[in-house]
């Protein structure tokens, strides 16, 4: 391990300071090696840094920690993903409230092309077993990797299906990476971890707290292209993972299920509020994120690439460089930066995809082709 590393673990272990700080300190500083060399006046200037924090990063002894955490990730064959990583999950780097690191056991692909989380109760039904596993099967043409919380019920239903049709799937965890919660899914965890992966923002050695579960529902919900309610009661964490995607621009689907169950409460309510699209067979979910459809891999310059015929408009031109200026874009986010209505930026974005200079992608993101 790196020293800039250890330096970004101990970053994340000084007391007072938290995700939206470390964001501040490394964009003034750079590095994490020079936020703790950095001088107390220095850091003071940083917006959100005063004399207790910059005291606290000056004077905690947080580096024998860190190497700790370093040594048992070392034991266990992990890895440390730092926001500024290569590694890290790019769909989780635009999001406001993503954490700073993430620890990784496994050999999951965090950047997969296609992924789905799968979400319920924990006390599922035969019904909501068949649903979860046909789901699965349903994914399996396409080589989704499935996302879920390792908990019991739908999501360790998931994670087996996942298993059983050679998918990648990966639990994301409310603890440590070695504190396999609940414990009788240590067997599972030990080949996911060889089929997919674990991943979770807790260090080596922290234990499941009530805090912890919504705070990891936010990363099942911003891994994911697409998040599938299979079971919920009127109140219970797939839930707030479902309002977490809602807020990321992910697709929600909710499987509808019998008047007044417990746990179809939930999933009706979604669907009731519009808060979820109705889920009938996974060829909805195929559908939605256009997994049928062929992939373009034409590139820039490459010979496939059809020649630039349409002079574009002030504000054609003002959608291509904010495209250009990010990997994609949602179609909300376009509008709130070009300041063009809804309706006249929707029109504009189906003439530029007509000519070949952007793409929609799933969850009503575009992305530029080769402009």
């Amino acid at each position: 391990m790196t020293d800039e590393k250890l330096h970004q673990i101990a970053l994340t272990l000084v007391p007072g300071i938290g995700d939206i700080l470390i964001r501040q300190l490394m964009a003034y500083c750079g590095s994490a090696q020079d936020v703790f060399r950095s001088t107390p006046a220095k850091l003071q200037k940083i917006p959100g840094i005063g004399p207790a924090t910059s005291h606290a990063i000056r004077h905690t002894d947080v580096r024998q920690e860190a190497e700790k955490t370093a040594q048992k990730l070392g034991r266990m064959q992990a890895s440390a993903l730092f926001y500024t990583d290569d590694t890290y999950p790019k769909r989780l780097k635009d999001l406001y409230d993503a954490p700073v690191m993430l620890y990784a056991q496994g050999v999951a692909d965090h950047n997969a092309r296609r992924t789905l989380a799968l979400v319920g109760t924990r006390q599922a039904t035969d019904y909501g077993r068949r649903v979860t596993e046909d789901i699965v099967q349903g994914m399996k043409p396409y080589g989704v990797s499935i996302i879920s919380g390792l908990a019991y019920g739908i999501d360790i239903i998931a994670h087996r299906a996942s298993l059983a049709a050679q998918l990648p799937t990966i639990g994301v965890m409310a603890s440590g990476l070695d504190v396999i919660y609940p414990s009788v899914h240590q067997k599972t965890a030990q080949e996911m971890v060889l089929q997919g992966g674990l991943l979770t923002e807790n260090r080596p050695g922290v234990k499941p707290d009530a805090r912890l579960f919504p705070a990891r529902n936010r990363i099942i919900a911003g891994l994911s292209d697409m998040v599938v309610v299979v079971e919920s009661a009127a109140k219970s964490g797939s839930l707030i993972t479902a309002e977490y995607a809602n807020n990321y621009h992910r697709e929600v689907f909710a499987v509808p299920g019998q008047l007044n169950q417990t746990f179809s409460l939930g999933c009706n309510k979604l669907i009731r509020e519009n808060k979820a699209q109705i889920y009938t067979s996974p060829d909805d979910l195929i559908t939605a994120m256009n997994w049928d459809q062929p992939d373009r891999t034409d590139k820039p310059g490459s010979a496939n690439t059809p020649p630039i015929t349409h002079q574009f408009t002030e504000e054609e031109s003002q959608l291509v460089a904010l495209l250009r200026q990010h990997s994609d874009l949602h179609i909300d986010d376009l509008s709130w930066k070009s300041r063009i209505p809804m309706g006249r930026l929707a029109s504009i974005l189906l003439t530029l995809e007509f000519q070949g200079v952007i793409r929609s992608l799933p969850g009503k993101k575009y992305q530029v082709v080769y402009v």
